[in-house]
């Protein structure tokens, strides 16, 4: 068996490549990195787990999937609310996925990152497999009237703004399962790799992210604390600064 570790030409710059460098560091530096995202709301310390684990074990995490943060019944329940054919199907990739501690209850602190302005994408679902489509499509429209429809103002949807609304979607299923969830919305700063697009300060990225998202998620739910079943998601907005490994050729 091969020990060799090989990377997609896009995956060495960006949001992508940062998340690598942030998860490749000691134990207790990668706790405090993502410890200093979540305060308020929760807790990592250096016994949790989180994926991925640096450039050596760079896969992201599928929670229907991943053994390490959710329980084979809570996996199961997750999966079968969002796929009815699995096979060659994909459920959602996390840029980091890490357990917590929530005021004395075990939580999932759920990472989406982005390092430009492109990396918001506003398109609706690609068609699939129709099956899955449809029980997609359901999934996410039952989180959205969970959370209050329309007349709360979400419009959470697989029509538009996509990987917005199944990322909040999952925070609300993961929650619901008794499990709180800590959603980041994390912006890595000065990507210049990125070119034009990249964001230079913390306002200049939650303001394109809150644009983004306006019309989708109801204004003045971010770092709330949002109900689900018997406990709750809170979705943030954080940023941080990592730079890129020097002189990469890949621009």
């Amino acid at each position: 068996m091969s020990d060799d570790v090989s990377f997609r030409r896009r995956e060495l710059k960006g949001s992508r490549l940062r998340c690598l460098m942030a998860t490749s560091l000691a134990d207790r530096e990668v706790a405090s990195f993502l410890n200093q995202l979540v305060q308020p709301h929760a807790q990592v310390s250096a016994q949790d787990s989180w994926q991925p684990r640096g450039l050596l074990a760079g896969d992201e995490a599928r929670l229907g999937e991943s053994t390490a943060f959710l329980t084979a019944d809570q996996r199961e329940a997750i999966t079968a609310w969002w796929l009815t054919v699995r096979e060659r199907a994909n459920t959602p990739n996390w840029d980091i996925v890490s357990t917590c501690q929530v005021a004395g209850r075990q939580g999932l602190v759920l990472v989406e990152a982005k390092a430009h302005s492109g990396e918001l994408h506003g398109d609706g679902k690609a068609p699939g497999n129709l099956e899955n489509d449809k029980r997609i499509s359901a999934a996410v429209a039952a989180a959205n009237d969970a959370l209050g429809g329309a007349a709360a103002g979400w419009s959470l949807s697989t029509d538009t703004h996509y990987q917005l609304c199944n990322r909040f979607a999952w925070a609300w299923k993961v929650a619901s399962l008794g499990v709180p969830v800590v959603l980041v919305y994390l912006g890595f700063l000065d990507a210049d790799e990125m070119g034009d697009g990249a964001f230079r300060t913390p306002e200049a990225w939650r303001s394109c992210l809150i644009a983004h998202a306006d019309g989708v998620v109801r204004q003045g739910a971010w770092e709330q604390h949002l109900p689900a079943g018997n406990s709750w998601f809170v979705p943030i907005v954080r940023s941080a600064r990592i730079a890129a490994l020097p002189e990469t050729p890949f621009k």
